[in-house]
């Protein structure tokens, strides 16, 4: 018998006592110790307690960040540098073997969690013990869309991936083809929308998946298995397939009956144009958006998100992972302003990692000057810091300082708050939660602002942009357009693929594109020779060798060490990871 396993899962009641309020002694009043296919679930109530499972494991994937999808997809990109020499990631290359123990891990742990769920309700529907219909069948199709939501990062990620779809899977499985980890995505993407409701999406519980966001994912699905693999349909586990056709009615029906909208003005889909820092921030002070009305944060669960991670800003560390029920992401991008003293508000203070190209920036600006989400969603720092006290005190490493950042993942400060405690530390949070007295060890002290800000997974304005890609007609891509204030062009793919660049920059997708696309050699070589500091030393750096590194990868990351020596031979390593050159050390630069 093998005792070997390729994942590490966690039980279900484990899995059942994490839920959104981070409680660890929920399951006190009712002993659960002994639950069992037998005897779990019996009612909605078990359900639900397996359902929050699910969502609880996308938080404990942001517990830590740099072993995540977003942040490899994000420095793996043309849109951002690491912006520190010991990253554990850069340039299509690594530095320690562990890099993605915690991504895999964590993803086979939502895995094991769907399964859990859906045998669960297979043996109620069994058992004819379905007290909601409506309800159950909502359940299992958010079940199968969080379970295709796991392959689906799995697959961009590593490619070709084990298949365990029971809990009672032998666990050491070879690696699956990438066609038939698709098709499984697929199968299950089919059941989620056929399963989940027909409902708006403001009338379904904030925080659950909808028919809506199953849609859009197929869609993404389509897009990239479609283009990468250059195939003209998806295929099903069933042997059939799904079609272009079929996604685009798919989007047609989100597009028209899901409720979701684009928000007024791009600027506030982000935290930064929220009331009690607006009127503050200079970029936002006394703006008129494109809709006519004053900037406004739309807020988490707004008409644009149509799949969102959930935050609080409340964390503690009773359990392992707990860390990620804030939105720790944006730890990794506040600009770290070498004194903590205000001067690149409204951003907060952290570890200012993720800093932009020039080359993004200057191909933006010469192709749409008056896009107004370049200057939505890139921060110049000699036009918004206050440079003296920016650049006075202890230099703290910074690395691939491009003097541009990302707006969009930040922790937000108040100015209000300032003035109220005395502290840009935990500012916007004290004006989020003026009940709050107090802390306790229980917590993580929220000191870099506003940590509650939802995730978009995809927003509206993806699915108006997919549509005209799939279907070669400029009509949605226009209306993207239009709310960045800009006019009506004529469809084209370059059109499109700049038009998703400039619309989803920092949002996780701009790698997985060119790479689609099979452009990504090129678009990742623009950024050698950009100008930079090192620790405040201006220097250029030189030949990336990215074409080489991409060619050798294929753009796929490096199984983990641990699974291969624990798979006992079953598990093989993706190619291009078992030479020197995959290793990161420091970059080529011209000092």
């Amino acid at each position: 018998m093998k005792t070997k396993k390729v994942t590490k899962y966690i039980g279900v009641v484990a899995l059942a006592a994490m839920t959104l309020c981070s409680c660890e002694d929920l399951l006190d009043s009712k002993n659960y110790t002994q639950s069992n296919t037998q005897n779990f679930p019996t009612s909605m109530d078990d359900v639900e307690m397996l359902v929050t499972s699910m969502y609880a494991n996308l938080n404990h994937q942001a517990a830590k960040p740099e072993s995540s999808y977003l942040l490899t997809n994000l420095y793996a990109s043309d849109d951002m540098f690491t912006g520190s020499k010991d990253a554990e990631l850069d340039h299509l290359m690594y530095r320690s073997d562990s890099q993605f123990d915690f991504c895999w891990d964590i993803h086979y742990k939502g895995i094991y969690a769907a399964n859990t769920c859906l045998e669960g309700l297979n043996l109620m529907e069994a058992a004819d013990n379905v007290p909601d219909a409506g309800l159950f069948s909502q359940r299992k199709g958010e079940a199968h869309f969080m379970r295709a939501f796991q392959y689906y990062e799995l697959a961009e990620l590593f490619g070709g991936v084990p298949l365990i779809l029971s809990t009672t899977q032998e666990t050491n499985a070879p690696r699956a083809t990438a066609d038939m980890v698709w098709a499984q995505i697929a199968t299950d993407l089919q059941q989620a929308i056929s399963l989940m409701s027909d409902k708006k999406y403001h009338e379904i519980e904030s925080g659950h998946t909808t028919k809506w966001a199953a849609q859009a994912l197929m869609a993404r699905c389509f897009l990239f298995y479609t283009g990468y693999y250059q195939k003209e349909a998806m295929p099903t586990a069933d042997g059939g397939s799904i079609t272009k056709q079929q996604v685009v009615t798919w989007l047609e029906d989100c597009i028209a009956n899901s409720g979701h909208q684009l928000v007024g003005d791009f600027r506030n889909l982000w935290a930064y144009t929220n009331e009690y820092t607006v009127d503050d921030y200079a970029y936002t002070a006394g703006i008129t958006g494109v809709d006519g009305q004053p900037l406004r944060w739309a807020g988490n669960g707004n008409a644009e998100a149509v799949f969102a991670v959930k935050f609080g800003n409340f964390a503690g560390y009773s359990y392992e992972n707990q860390g990620g029920y804030c939105n720790l992401y944006l730890s990794f991008f506040g600009i770290m302003s070498k004194s903590d003293n205000g001067a690149a508000f409204p951003f907060g203070n952290t570890n200012s990692l993720g800093t932009v190209p020039i080359s993004l920036w200057d191909s933006w600006e010469a192709a749409e000057p008056n896009d107004i989400r370049r200057r939505a969603s890139v921060i110049v720092d000699k036009d918004e810091f206050d440079m003296a006290n920016y650049e006075s005190g202890e230099v703290r490493g910074q690395w691939e300082e491009t003097g541009l950042w990302n707006k969009k993942l930040q922790p937000i400060l108040s100015k209000k708050a300032y003035d109220k405690v005395g502290s840009w530390a935990n500012s916007l949070f004290w004006v989020a939660y003026p009940e709050y007295t107090g802390m306790t060890d229980a917590y993580i002290q929220p000191r870099w602002g506003a940590m509650f800000e939802d995730l978009y997974i995809i927003r509206f304005a993806d699915v108006l942009l997919m549509h005209s890609e799939l279907t070669g007609n400029a009509d949605n891509m226009n209306r993207v357009r239009a709310r960045a204030g800009l006019p009506a062009i004529g469809y084209s793919l370059e059109a499109l693929q700049q038009e998703r660049r400039h619309e989803l920059a920092f949002e996780g997708q701009r790698f997985q594109d060119i790479r689609r696309w099979h452009i990504a050699e090129t678009a990742l070589s623009e950024q050698n020779n950009t100008t930079l500091k090192n620790l405040g030393v201006s220097t250029v750096m030189r030949d990336g060798k990215y074409a080489a590194r991409y060619q050798a990868t294929g753009g796929f990351w490096p199984i983990p060490s641990a699974q291969i020596q624990l798979s006992d031979g079953v598990l093989m390593q993706n190619p291009g990871w078992d030479t020197p050159d995959a290793r990161y050390t420091t970059w080529n630069f011209d000092k």
